[in-house]
């Protein structure tokens, strides 16, 4: 397997994973192209994606507001046919030492949707494997969906003397996303 990790718009990658990105989260709940390319243009994301035989097999999208500490896992999807084999797993574990090996990261946030379906409950689960914890209970819904989303958090250095609270860490999520969308 090979693991790829690009901070810059690379065309080519991206009609590689593009698929699997907009079958993972639909439409309207992925970030247009436009908007992405210029996240690379502003260095404020990184692409990862894990190829076999140059097939991709997953592909994430992490992120970070400059000067910040915290690194946002924004989207990981893993195509349809692999879920449940333990890719996501082993993808993240590489996300996990990429972020490590960035000295500036104390830890990686998540957010979930956190209504109580199935498919929910597994991706809280999924994440629970991966070491992250939710926060708290505090649940925040964005003003363009009526989906509810709690922080989880995976510490990469020690815990902070003073616990983080998932108000907190989904208001610096809320912040990200505001700067992804303001164009160059």
């Amino acid at each position: 397997m090979e693991f790829i990790t690009s901070n810059h718009w690379d065309e080519e990658l991206w009609q590689n994973v593009r698929g699997i990105y907009t079958v993972a989260f639909g439409e309207h709940a992925t970030k247009p192209e436009k908007i992405i390319r210029n996240m690379f243009a502003r260095n404020l994301c990184s692409l990862h994606v894990l190829k076999e035989s140059d097939i991709v097999l997953s592909m994430a999208l992490t992120g970070s507001l400059p000067g910040s500490s915290v690194l946002l896992l924004d989207y990981l999807a893993v195509r349809k046919d692999l879920r449940g084999r333990g890719v996501g797993i082993a993808f993240f574990d590489y996300i996990n030492e990429w972020a490590r090996s960035q000295n500036q990261y104390n830890r990686i946030l998540v957010e979930v949707e956190c209504d109580e379906t199935p498919q929910n409950i597994a991706r809280i689960h999924f994440w629970e494997k991966c070491g992250f914890q939710l926060l708290d209970d505090y649940k925040h819904c964005y003003k363009w969906g009526p989906q509810h989303y709690m922080a989880m958090v995976l510490y990469l250095k020690s815990k902070p003397a003073t616990p983080l609270k998932g108000e907190d860490c989904l208001k610096y999520m809320a912040s990200f996303h505001k700067e992804s969308y303001k164009l160059m």
